[in-house]
């Protein structure tokens, strides 16, 4: 019966510890999307337009 405890409050621990790691890379791929910077997710800027070429800028001269 004490062997049986002991299995299950191990199982529980490794349990705990295989769920916060988890939880914890989750959190840290938010933290990573979230202060991406802007162009690394594609051209479009975050509100969805597509950004200014480079070349309309010579006619500001």
């Amino acid at each position: 019966m004490k062997k049986l405890l002991a299995l299950a409050v191990i199982a529980g621990g490794v349990l705990f510890v295989v769920k916060r790691n988890k939880a914890a890379k989750a959190e840290a791929d938010l933290w990573r999307e979230a202060t991406a910077p802007e162009g690394s997710f594609g051209s479009a800027s975050s509100n969805g337009s597509a950004p200014a070429k480079a070349a309309d800028a010579s006619r500001n001269n």
